[in-house]
């Protein structure tokens, strides 16, 4: 008797006009996304995509969500976790830069949208900033009162952090970086984070 394979998972509605859609961008590019063209290709009209997503725009928003939800909830796994304060930020700082590197090499349509987002200061792209920096604020702030972090500003030790690897952690900057090897990058960011590093634990903030 052949053992029962397990039920497949059939995607809600929502998902799948994400998952058409972002397929679509990937195809034929963002400038030639309608909703007229996903409703065609998912099978709907396009009043019943308005039923999930209000707007052209709000779609493209919660296409970028998908993959920065995951990223946020792994950063927030990282500042959760029982580590030294000094290996968290490295961590959190790492993590983010690889994602975003991986997305513009994996995906490099969806990272547009991503890159777009954040020349136009979207909402998608504020909240997911704001999220980011709510996780180093909180390891910064745990490594301060655990001895280890000498601050005694945390909002300059904060810009410290984000200003000296600003290169490393906004998309613009990645791109820059995008024709050099991966070992080239994360050494130079490396070697700006020792330093980042050695200011906070020596109570220069």
């Amino acid at each position: 008797m052949r053992p029962r394979q397990p039920p497949q998972t059939v995607p809600t509605t929502d998902v799948r006009i994400l998952d058409i859609a972002a397929e679509h961008i990937r195809r034929h590019g963002l400038a030639r996304m309608t909703v007229t063209r996903i409703a065609e290709e998912a099978g709907m009209s396009h009043a019943n995509i308005y039923r999930y997503y209000p707007s052209k725009e709000a779609l493209i928003e919660e296409i970028t969500a998908a993959w920065l939800k995951p990223l946020e909830a792994g950063l927030r796994m990282i500042a959760d976790a029982p580590d030294p304060a000094f290996d968290k930020l490295e961590r959190l700082l790492f993590a983010i830069h690889r994602a975003y590197r991986a997305k513009l090499e994996n995906d490099a349509p969806l990272f547009d949208l991503f890159l777009a987002a954040n020349d136009k200061n979207a909402p998608i792209a504020r909240k997911h900033r704001n999220r980011c920096r709510l996780e180093i604020q909180r390891t910064l702030e745990e490594g301060a009162s655990g001895g280890l972090f000498a601050i005694t500003d945390m909002k300059k030790a904060k810009a410290l952090v984000l200003d000296a690897l600003y290169r490393f952690l906004s998309p613009a900057g990645i791109v820059l970086d995008a024709e050099e090897s991966r070992a080239g990058v994360e050494a130079r960011m490396q070697t700006l984070l020792d330093l980042v590093q050695g200011a906070l634990t020596q109570g220069r903030y």
